[in-house]
């Protein structure tokens, strides 16, 4: 497991089925292995490790990275994982949602954003450093359990929701972020909410979205990018940025579904079990 700053500078951060094994015991939701440089450099999912983190958990194991077939999903799901992350392959062949949603359910098909703002935007709105994950990584999920996964129910950050009007640029639907694939080398072109609208409409059942200007940064998540997201009706997983126990409550009143952070977990400057305990005292419903 290793982690980076802005998808680079990556450091070591332990063997990936020991930190899974802690993971699970100290209380996480859920499990997000993602594995950026496949894409990349063009190879698969790395299987077997996939399968020997799967073994050690009791909670849902989402991977992602490499993943371009419907053969590539089913032989993840074969081994151990509950849903599968799609990025790059995904934006290739928008296709593929439809495909694994049809053949597999929406509730396991998560599409990851790489989203990047855009030059003519950098001034507007609050900007706020985002931690994400690099190669092989894992994250821990904390998840609102109220929010019903696949539907349109929506727990968090409603009354936030006027001031999406405020965020959105001229362009209407466009939000003023781009998304990139390969592990954020590549940029698309394409807005990522137009972007995650259609993964919405082709099946997806979560968005997993990063803000790349802020990775590994941990001055709190990017709040603007989770509120223009909350207008999606899929659940929105808030990735990184994490700092502080503070800023995940900020990120659920900013309308996110479940956050996911990496280095503050990996490297024990906040405990799971501490961090669900401050947010239930500060009336974030969570599991226990």
């Amino acid at each position: 497991v290793v982690k980076g700053v802005n998808f680079v500078g990556l450091v070591d951060a332990g063997d990936p089925v020991e930190i899974a094994k802690r993971y699970n015991e100290e209380g996480a939701d859920e499990l997000c292995f993602l594995d950026i440089t496949a894409s990349h450099l063009e190879r698969d999912t790395i299987v077997d490790v996939v399968e020997r983190v799967a073994r050690e958990l009791f909670i849902p194991l989402t991977v992602g990275g490499g993943i371009r077939t419907i053969d590539d999903i089913s032989r993840l799901l074969n081994v151990g994982c509950d849903k599968i992350s799609l990025n790059s392959a995904a934006i290739k062949n928008p296709n593929l949602i439809d495909e694994a949603a049809n053949k597999f359910g929406s509730q396991c098909v998560v599409i990851a954003i790489d989203a990047k703002r855009n030059s003519s935007e950098i001034s507007r709105g609050n900007l706020y450093g985002t931690a994400r994950n690099s190669n092989g990584d894992l994250h821990g999920d904390m998840r609102n359990p109220d929010t019903n996964l696949g539907s349109e129910t929506r727990n968090f950050g409603k009354i936030l929701r006027g001031a999406q009007d405020e965020i959105l640029t001229g362009n209407g639907e466009l939000c003023g972020y781009s998304v990139f694939i390969n592990g954020g080398r590549l940029d698309t072109g394409r807005d990522a909410l137009a972007w995650a609208k259609e993964a919405q409409e082709r099946g997806a059942g979560e968005i997993l979205l990063t803000s790349m200007d802020c990775d590994g940064v941990k001055n709190g998540f990017e709040l603007n990018l989770t509120r223009i997201f909350s207008a999606l009706d899929i659940p929105v997983i808030a990735s990184g940025g994490a700092g502080e126990m503070e800023h995940f409550k900020d990120a659920f009143l900013a309308g996110a579904d479940a956050c996911l952070a990496a280095s503050i977990f990996h490297f024990r400057e906040i405990e799971i079990k501490a961090l669900k305990a401050y947010l239930q005292e500060q009336g974030v419903e969570v599991r226990l």
